[in-house]
């Protein structure tokens, strides 16, 4: 048997190191609809729980939507429930010609192109556009799924340190005998919450003659005045020439990505990005539901506007309530405990108090930054962000670490 005993220990004792280590990942279950308040089976096998989630893409509260999920019945009826093939075959509708355009419009690109995720997007983009002459210069702490993307293109790759401008521009400046060079970020990013510096990336770009990529997905839909995204936020629309995005967090929460810029560069992904050549079409229920979407954060900044006031609501009182934070302004909240075990158990016993949060520790984020990663939504009231704010304050002080700063929280508990 080619899985032997001894093959099955080798596995077994890597998962143990990992719960040795305080880094396993424990299973739950949702049973309900994804909202603000959800029921959950944690741990497994225990007794359902009424809590109030604090750890959802759910930025919009759009997931449950009403007008959504209808809109996804309507799809549902009458384009099916698949399409049984990739795009350039039979499997596109024109429904999803209707959402690339309307995601074009929306983000005020010149086309779009869908993919099944904004993984397979990331994974897609660089290998149809560069080649083995060009260079990619990305910010140190992008997305994984932008790394693995980079990993399968042939150009060189390089890096410039966390929204540092200068080494950004002494990067450009060392790669100026490429054919080309593609600059890449993330518009907010995904584990800090804080926003790259777009205006002064775009200017750069410009002055170096090269290219810019921003993967927007924890921005598309409610950052910038009307929710176009971090490129709205600075002022730079027109100064950008790929954005990668995810119908599966603000903008509706399902599934789906895209790839939205100059025309030039989509149409090469349509000739040549892998993810959309092999992979199926995003299905009919979800597109229609994604359409639904764009119209309704067209039409009102409703949704957008409460949730910058939960926002800044929530900073506040966590502030006054000592907890260590990483500043920001957007709905992504790190509550920075260092310790790995530390953040678990206080996520633990936040579930304890209804509320759903996770601790994140290596390798989801760098090794010693363990965090619990709040994350508000339009579908918070203020009576739910007063509850939590409660919870954290006593479990805080359960842990004695209110009022601390990262050296006397590290000091205490290590990291």
């Amino acid at each position: 048997m080619a899985f032997s005993n001894d093959t099955r220990k080798l596995f077994t004792n890597e998962i143990e190191k990992i719960k040795d280590d305080g880094l396993y990942k424990e299973k739950r279950f949702i049973c309900s609809e994804q909202d603000a308040e959800i029921e959950v089976e944690y741990p497994e096998g225990a007794a359902h729980k009424r809590v109030l989630n604090f750890c959802a893409n759910n930025y919009l509260g759009l997931s449950s939507h009403p007008d959504v999920i209808q809109a996804a019945h309507e799809g549902l009826d009458t384009r099916g429930y698949g399409m049984s093939s990739v795009r350039f075959i039979c499997g596109t509708q024109d429904i999803h010609r209707e959402l690339q355009d309307k995601v074009s419009v929306f983000l005020g690109m010149e086309d779009t192109l869908l993919f099944p995720s904004c993984m397979d997007a990331n994974s897609g983009v660089f290998e149809a556009i560069l080649g083995q002459d060009d260079v990619i210069i990305a910010d140190r702490l992008i997305h994984a799924s932008l790394v693995d993307g980079i990993r399968l293109c042939s150009a060189e790759y390089d890096t410039f340190k966390h929204m540092n401008m200068k080494h950004l521009r002494k990067k450009l400046e060392l790669h100026q005998n490429k054919r080309t060079r593609l600059v890449v970020t993330d518009g907010v990013f995904s584990m800090d919450g804080d926003l790259a510096p777009l205006d002064e990336m775009v200017a750069l770009c410009n002055e170096y003659d090269a290219m810019l990529l921003v993967d927007d997905s924890h921005a598309s839909g409610f950052i910038g005045k009307t929710g176009r995204g971090t490129h709205e936020h600075f002022d730079v629309i027109d100064g950008i020439d790929l954005i990668t995005t995810t119908f599966g967090k603000g903008l509706g929460g399902a599934s789906g990505g895209c790839v939205s810029g100059r025309s030039e560069l989509i149409e090469l992904c349509r000739q040549k990005a892998r993810p959309y050549l092999f992979s199926n079409s995003l299905a009919p229920p979800i597109v229609c539901g994604s359409i639904k979407v764009i119209d309704l954060i067209s039409k009102s900044t409703e949704r957008r506007d409460k949730l910058e006031w939960n926002t800044k609501y929530f900073r506040e009182k966590m502030e006054e309530a000592g907890l260590n934070m990483r500043p920001g302004e957007t709905p992504i909240v790190p509550v920075m405990l260092y310790n790995a075990k530390l953040a678990n158990d206080m996520a633990r016993d936040m579930y304890a108090e209804g509320i759903y949060v996770i601790g994140f520790c290596f390798p989801v984020v760098p090794a010693g930054k363990a965090r619990i990663r709040v994350q508000l939504s339009a579908a918070h009231e203020k009576v739910h962000l007063d509850k939590c704010v409660e919870a954290f304050k006593k479990i805080g002080a359960k842990y004695g670490i209110l009022g601390m700063d990262k050296k006397e929280i590290i000091a205490k508990y290590g990291n």
